[in-house]
């Protein structure tokens, strides 16, 4: 980490700690080092996390956690009330995994001292005036688990860090009877347009993988959009050699899926993070977004960055990142127009066969070694 443990600050003694992380499901998982980091620290405390409702799913049984504290989906500041007078000062520190103004505000209104990440825009001058630590957002590309790591530097300086899965939980009877190994998980839904790779490559995989004799399991949430997604890939194959799991199992099931996959494959998603914590092989495709900040976390990594801004193919432990060619990858942006529902040429154009070729690569490697 960047700043060595002040006498001071290892002196520090927390009984209760909070952790913020009001933003996706991804994200949440990414703060799983961070939690663990603080009860390592002070293993006595209780250590309880706030995000929005629907993204703590990822912490359910995690056995550094106390308490899941949900922000209503949709509420504005007037419904938070009542989450704020709950909140108010219940806690010795909080950890502020997230920039946003509401994130800061529920962290205020929860500790008297306060570790948070922020921005240097001029706007966000209260923010900083409001921490006792604080993280400056991206400032030398670090990657998201680091970063939020850093929260931590007054008291602690980890070596080291791993994601912490969901605990594993059976699987419903219909598709634990139907799983025959060998199988590959494919996670072809996105939350976004621009993180999409197109319907035809999945389904150019998924005869590929089904052609070498793998099982295919097609997960997704219990959306309509995802559901109609896994149903449109899945289309005229055999239904004891791709199964639709989308909107069929929970987190910790899905868990329990990936542990037993010979190969996950899924673009920039929170399975994608959950495979990569599940230590399966991975082959993640990834568009406009900077894997320097944001790619799959592989088991036992050190704190150096794990992936480069962008080439054909990277391998960190047992994830490969692919991206597309063109020039401007990574742009960061929310695809070729810049908004959710927008297409990314990178993805597009991202051939099924570069896929294909590194399955065959990990599923070879695996054969050879039985």
């Amino acid at each position: 980490m960047s700043a060595a443990s002040s006498p001071a600050a290892r002196g520090d003694r927390f009984n209760r700690i909070i952790v913020i992380c009001t933003r996706q499901i991804g994200d949440v998982l990414l703060t799983t080092p961070l939690i663990h980091a603080a009860r390592e620290r002070w293993p006595d405390a209780a250590v309880d996390v706030l995000g929005f409702g629907g993204t703590l799913g990822m912490l359910r049984g995690n056995p550094d956690v106390a308490e899941l504290i949900e922000v209503p989906a949709g509420s504005g500041w007037w419904a938070s009330r009542r989450l704020i007078a709950r909140l108010w000062r219940r806690y010795d520190l909080a950890l502020i995994a997230q920039y946003s103004d509401r994130a800061h505000l529920y962290g205020f209104a929860a500790a008297r001292r306060r570790a948070g990440q922020v921005t240097d825009e001029p706007k966000s001058w209260w923010k900083r005036a409001l921490l006792e630590h604080r993280v400056r957002m991206n400032d030398d590309q670090s990657h998201s688990v680091v970063e939020k790591l850093r929260l931590l530097a007054p008291w602690v300086e980890p070596r080291g860090a791993s994601l912490v899965a969901p605990p594993a939980t059976p699987l419903p009877d219909e598709i634990a009877a139907a799983l025959r190994p060998p199988y590959a998980v494919l996670q072809a839904p996105a939350a976004v347009a621009y993180k999409l790779w197109p319907l035809a490559h999945w389904r150019e995989l998924v005869a590929a993988l089904v052609e070498r004799g793998l099982q295919v399991v097609l997960t997704g949430a219990p959306s309509a959009g995802d559901k109609a997604l896994v149903d449109s890939v899945r289309s005229g194959f055999a239904a004891d050699r791709v199964l639709a799991a989308a909107g069929g199992l929970d987190l910790n099931q899905v868990g329990t899926l990936l542990r037993g996959a010979a190969v996950y494959v899924g673009g920039d998603t929170s399975i994608t993070h959950l495979a990569a914590a599940c230590d399966v092989p991975v082959v993640a495709l990834y568009g406009p977004i900077n894997p320097r900040y944001f790619g799959p976390w592989p088991s036992n990594a050190t704190l150096d960055v794990p992936y480069v801004a962008h080439a054909r193919v990277q391998r960190a432990g047992k994830v490969t990142l692919l991206q597309g060619t063109p020039a401007c990858v990574p742009c960061d942006r929310a695809g070729c127009e810049d908004r959710n529902d927008s297409a990314s040429v990178c993805l597009q154009t991202m051939a099924p066969a570069r896929v294909v070729a590194e399955v065959d690569r990990i599923v070879g490697r695996a054969a050879e070694r039985q």
